[in-house]
């Protein structure tokens, strides 16, 4: 990355954010409290005492510090340093606030502006927990794959099929299953040297992850794009890319939210194959355009 980019995504402070967005929902609710409190308000919590937290959220003092240490730090103390620097960010106007909810009667002006501004977040906070190393492990498996499967249902399966029309368009052999018997079955002929990649939000979709288990058990490199590290597709993924996703509302569930960073992951995923292969990439992706190019253009008179 760039310096500009890693101050915008990939300071400590960053960081913080994209973690408290993304573990909250693998908390326990107490622990939820503690971390929404950290995010809501960093200047006032940087001001608490580990007691002071605790009361202030309805927890206890271990809750507190356990919380922390998910978060990646050693302990509360570390913690409440980082929400200091993030305090002062905020302050110095480098960092929005955190938008409310949307609203029934919000306008329609409003309603664009939220979502707007939580597209953004989401997407910086992705950027930010996204373990390069493993996409770059990704990536070198994608190029040297005899083929992949890609597997995710509902609206991660629109993201597994903008993978595999990507990887396609540059020559590769890629294939979107959103059936879970073709999934499995598919699965079921995949070897050492093949990629399978399963994209899920929630981490638990069973339908996902069966087609996943069986590809590791055959010895495919596996790969896990999901909202959640600890979930259990990650049981049978070899490198897991982490997702971020906005706060669940009632007008926006998870499914609609989290596709934004999976769309992130996914176009990482792409320009990184096309960048290793670009000798052969670019004139299929020409060849492409070319291909389709008769279909966009206005029918003769």
């Amino acid at each position: 990355m760039t310096q500009d980019v890693k101050e915008i995504f990939g300071s400590p402070v960053g960081s913080l954010a994209a973690k408290v967005r993304t573990l909250a929902p693998s908390m326990t609710r107490s622990m939820q409290r503690v971390a929404e409190a950290v995010a809501n308000d960093p200047a006032g919590c940087a001001a608490l005492t580990v007691t002071g937290l605790a009361e202030l959220t309805g927890t206890s003092e271990a809750t507190v510090v356990r919380t922390a240490r998910l978060l990646g730090y050693p302990g509360y103390r570390d913690l409440r340093l980082a929400l200091a620097g993030l305090a002062a960010q905020q302050q110095s106007g480098r960092a929005p606030a955190i938008t409310t909810d949307i609203a029934v009667d919000d306008s329609l002006d409003d309603v664009v502006a939220k979502l707007a501004y939580e597209e953004q977040q989401t997407l910086a906070d992705t950027a930010a927990g996204l373990d390069t190393g493993q996409l770059g492990a990704a990536v070198t498996a994608l190029v040297a794959a005899r083929r992949t499967d890609v597997y995710g249902v509902g609206a991660s399966g629109l993201v597994a099929q903008d993978l595999t029309q990507k990887l396609l368009r540059i020559g590769l052999i890629a294939h979107a299953h959103s059936d879970p018997h073709l999934a499995v079955t598919n699965a079921v002929q995949l070897r050492s040297g093949d990629v399978a990649i399963a994209i899920t939000h929630s981490g638990t979709t069973g339908d996902v992850i069966e087609p996943l288990r069986v590809a590791f058990e055959r010895g495919a490199t596996t790969v896990a794009v999901t909202g959640r590290p600890d979930a259990p597709v990650t049981q049978y993924a070899d490198l897991v890319l982490t997702t971020s996703t906005s706060r669940e509302t009632e007008l926006r569930p998870a499914a609609m939210s989290s596709r934004t960073s999976q769309l992130l992951v996914v176009d990482c995923l792409f320009v990184g194959v096309a960048q290793r292969t670009y000798e052969t990439a670019a004139p299929a992706l020409a060849a492409s355009y070319e291909a389709l190019a008769h279909r966009h253009r206005s029918a003769s008179r």
